[in-house]
């Protein structure tokens, strides 16, 4: 019984609240071999086939400020995988009692006051390798000097006008995706 209430939890239906995140081994059990994501509103394809890795791997070492070029840092999760993250994501940042990372994979945030900022946005999200998405433009994405930013939240774009995902790809940021379980559908897709 316990296992079909935490299955449950990982189904989320399109137009349905975000379920609970779902704990890794629970998933592992139950995930399909491979997942694509469409748009829920549209039903547009937005990534092939990806394979679930257990969880969101820690983001590459990239030295961004000795790069030549500046542009993105390698990608968080390999081409072809996803992961779910667990943690909170993007907006809205919250002063936090003790300094640590603003959000998973990035460094500390001050607010001018010197008080240290958490991240207390959405849970559950996919993070995929942005080079594996399609269909997907650039909107409302906060200023940085190469790359989008998650601070201001969702950012990439459906061609139906549904913001769907947040787009990490400042140099001096995590390169990732995070698709938005509000407003994608996962479609399971079976080995045959």
């Amino acid at each position: 019984m316990e296992g079909q209430r935490r299955q449950d939890r990982i189904s989320v239906p399109p137009g349905s609240k975000r379920a609970a995140a779902p704990d890794a081994v629970t998933v592992d059990r139950a995930a399909p071999e491979m997942t694509a994501f469409a748009c829920a509103a549209c039903g547009a394809a937005l990534t092939g086939p990806l394979k679930r890795l257990p969880a969101v791997p820690d983001a590459p070492y990239y030295a961004w400020w000795d790069a030549e070029e500046m542009g993105p840092s390698p990608a968080t999760v390999p081409s072809g995988c996803y992961a779910i993250e667990t943690e909170p994501y993007g907006p809205p940042l919250v002063v936090a009692e003790a300094p640590g990372p603003v959000m998973p994979r990035q460094g500390m945030r001050f607010t001018v006051e010197g008080q240290p900022l958490v991240s207390q946005g959405p849970r559950g999200n996919a993070v995929v390798n942005p080079d594996d998405c399609r269909g997907l433009t650039t909107r409302h994405a906060s200023a940085a000097c190469c790359g989008a930013t998650p601070d201001g939240g969702l950012n990439q774009v459906c061609a139906c006008g549904t913001l769907v995902a947040t787009l990490s790809s400042d140099c001096c940021l995590p390169y990732e995706l995070h698709l938005s379980l509000d407003h994608v559908r996962a479609a399971p897709i079976r080995a045959a």
